[in-house]
Order: C-alpha cells, then structure tokens, then sequence
C-alpha cells in the first residue's frame, strides 16, 4: 500500500523537502507544520542516524523508508538480545537510537547512557497501546507478572536515571512492537493435541524439543513449564528468588540430561530450521517464525495454552549525546514509526504495532481482520516480502488481538537476582 494516509495537514515530509526553504517557510508559518525552522529541510539529507538492535525489528525495508519519506540516513546493526545489552551500556557512543527490548531497558536505562524523551513531542502518544502506559489491555486487566513494559516505560524527570511508578511527560522508550508468546508446534509430527506449556516436557518428544538460549527469555519459558506441571509454585516467576531459581535450573539440568532437548537456539533463523527439519516437533518460538515455516509449505502451529501465553515489548530509546538536528531527526522518525507504515509491516509479520489505530489506515480490511481480529482471511495473507503465507479461510493461531494480549501470564523479565540467574541459566547450557 503506498504511504498516502495519514497525512491530515495535506502536507507530508516528502513533500516538505521539495518545496524548497521558501515554501517551506511559508507552509510553517501558516501552521500547518510546527517544530522545524526552515533550514531543517536544508540540511537534514546530511543527517546519518546509527540504530541497533536484534533481528526482529532492524528492518531495511523500515531503514529504505525512513530515507524516502524523511530524506535522511539511518544505518541498522541488528545483534542478538546479550550483545544489545552489551553494547548499549559499554560503547554508548557507538549509536545514535537503541531499538531494545524493555527487560534491557531495565538493566541499561540506570546506566545513564540515554535520554528520557519528551512526551510533548510525540505526535502519536494517545494512540500508543495502554499496555504500555497503565499496563492493562483494558480497565479490568490484570498485570501480568515480570518485567512489565509500564514498570520501566517512564522516568520522574528530564534527568532522571530512576523508573516511575506512575506515568510522566519522560519516556524510557517509544513502544513500537511486542507480542504474546507460546510454543511452535509441527501438528503433523506431534500426534496429538496440545494444550499445556508442560507438553513440551512429554517423554513422547524426547529428543525433539527445544527452548530458546535467552536467559532473562528462557527462565520465563521454563518458568511457565514448570508451574504448568506443578513442580513449582512461585511466589512471582516474574522476580524468582534464588532458591526458586536453584529449583528451575535443576529441572532443567536433569531434562537436558535425561535427552529432552534437540538443542537450545538465539537466533530467529535456528529456530526456523529446527522446525522445518522436523529435528524438534516443539519448542519456544516466535511468531514470524512459524510463519516462515509454514510459507515453505510446512504445517507449523503456533499454539495456544491454558495457562497464556508470555509476552514481551521492544521499543527505540536515544542516546544521551544525541542533540541539535540530529536529535530533531530522531523526533521526527519516532512520529513516524508510530504513524501507520511501519506498524502495518509489521502486523503483517505477525508481531503487533504499539499504535494499533494508525496501523490500520496502511492495512485492509482482509488483512485487519486476519492479524487483529480473529476474523477467516478472504483473500490470500500476504507477508510484507510479497510471499503468501496463509490462503483464502485460514485464521490467525491464537485469535484476536484482544485475545492473545489479554491472556498474558508473564513479560520477558529482569530479576533482583538477575546475576545470580544468568550464571546459574550459564551452568544448565554448559551441563
């Protein structure tokens, strides 16, 4: 769909650099664009933004329309979870915008490494998901366990290293995308039904299960197995103590040893091949993942559980040396990516936009009705690559939006005892 939505001042920012300084200039004076002086469209082409980040959201289809909309340069790294971390505490003036997930946040925010952002400046707050505002879906949600995105989505001031417990005009992050997460199966090597996270621990897949090699993920995943099997009963699985971590990482031990697990996987494109080799029949996974298995023609389910689903958010953070233009530009691509586009891209992945309302002027009917409300395609769903990757009568794994978001047990988390989990998740690997 081309980008001609959204546009209510009849002016868009293609077309705001063509005009030339002295339209420009009139057209600001008149109101209709606010926040950029003239010489803004002059220079902004000269503009080179540096985002990093994992593989899920590091786009460059996102980094080729930013440069035909915005007219400048953004150059994507895309890196594993542990490396972005890393990174984004210990070379913070290797990049300009740090596309990171929230559970980071929480470790890297403290750091003092980025800046709060300016909730005045962002066009598109009050469309922003109230999961990461108040962290309910609706009004009578339950928050749900771990590191939720609210928790660490605000600071108390301009200056401020220190999370909120309420919202503020300071945001840690910009929410672009999140998801609820469950177990990818291959219904036609499992042979049966499944329905509880403790499936994955059958003696019938000995040998043909996997979970994914993520700490502050996996010990979530494994969490919720072991709750489901009544092995143990967690005070918070969001914030384990160290003596339930002993527990969880001895369960997971005596699996690995007992030959359960294929193998452990960090990227998106293991997890891929896992599955479509038919070398694991059941794992962690992720969304798109089984989609990409089932575009080779494959039969890979995304599968709901009785006990929900565990879910995480990602969002773009700005480095604390971004000023100037520089940082107007960074303003600028934050109201876009909340503007429709990208949100459209990447619904259509099967991960969902923190501003689900503009997304949907970039999608149609067809296709909101399959991603976001549960609704039989009746058209072929096409990705955003071109390939089809449902036909005609297919409804989306898990239902709708509603649905799916409503029914998370637990966010991707960082504990009090996150070091004292890291090695401990380090020994299970290494066992």
């Amino acid at each position: 769909m081309t980008d001609t939505t959204n546009n209510k001042s009849g002016l868009n920012r293609r077309m705001f650099l063509k005009t030339g300084a002295a339209a420009a200039g009139l057209v600001a004076g008149s109101g209709a664009i606010t926040g950029f002086p003239t010489i803004w469209a002059q220079n902004i082409k000269n503009v080179t933004l540096r985002q990093f980040g994992t593989g899920v959201s590091n786009l460059n289809d996102v980094a080729n329309k930013v440069k035909e909309d915005l007219g400048f340069t953004l150059q994507m790294t895309a890196l594993d979870s542990d490396a972005v971390t890393q990174r984004a505490v210990t070379q913070p003036d290797s990049y300009d915008i740090a596309d990171i997930e929230y559970w980071i946040a929480k470790k890297v925010f403290p750091a003092g490494v980025m800046q709060p952002m300016d909730v005045a400046k962002m066009k598109y707050f009050d469309k922003i998901a109230p999961l990461f505002v108040t962290g309910k879906l609706t009004p009578d949600s339950k928050i749900a366990q771990g590191t939720a995105p609210h928790t660490v989505g605000f600071v108390e001031s301009a200056d401020s290293i220190k999370f909120a417990k309420e919202p503020t005009k300071w945001m840690t992050l910009i929410p672009t995308i999140y998801n609820a997460d469950t177990l990818g199966i291959r219904p036609d090597l499992v042979g049966r039904d499944i329905n509880s996270w403790a499936d994955i621990m059958d003696p019938a897949f000995k040998g043909k299960a996997s979970i994914l090699n993520i700490p502050s993920i996996g010990i979530m995943d494994a969490a919720m197995i072991c709750e489901s099997m009544g092995t143990i009963k967690y005070g918070d699985k969001g914030n384990m103590t160290k003596a339930e971590i002993d527990q969880t990482i001895a369960f997971l031990i005596k699996a690995k040893t007992d030959g359960q697990f294929r193998s452990f996987w960090k990227t998106f494109d293991e997890s891929v091949n896992l599955m479509a080799s038919g070398e694991v029949v059941i794992q962690s996974m992720w969304s798109p993942a089984v989609a990409a298995v089932r575009s080779k023609g494959i039969a890979c389910k995304y599968q709901p559980l009785k006990e929900g689903y565990r879910a995480w958010g990602g969002g773009l953070g700005l480095a604390k040396h971004l000023s100037g233009i520089e940082l107007d530009a960074a303003y600028e691509y934050i109201n876009w990516y909340l503007s429709g586009w990208v949100g459209a891209y990447l619904n259509r992945q099967g991960y969902y936009s923190a501003a689900p309302e503009t997304a949907k002027k970039f999608m149609t009917a067809d296709e909101w009705g399959y991603w976001m409300e549960g609704k039989a395609a009746t058209g072929d769903i096409v990705a955003p690559d071109g390939k089809v990757m449902e036909k005609v009568g297919a409804v989306r794994d898990g239902g709708a939006f509603e649905a799916r978001m409503g029914a998370v047990a637990c966010w991707n988390s960082v504990m009090d005892e996150d070091r004292y989990m890291v090695r401990k998740w380090n020994e299970f690997i290494a066992a």
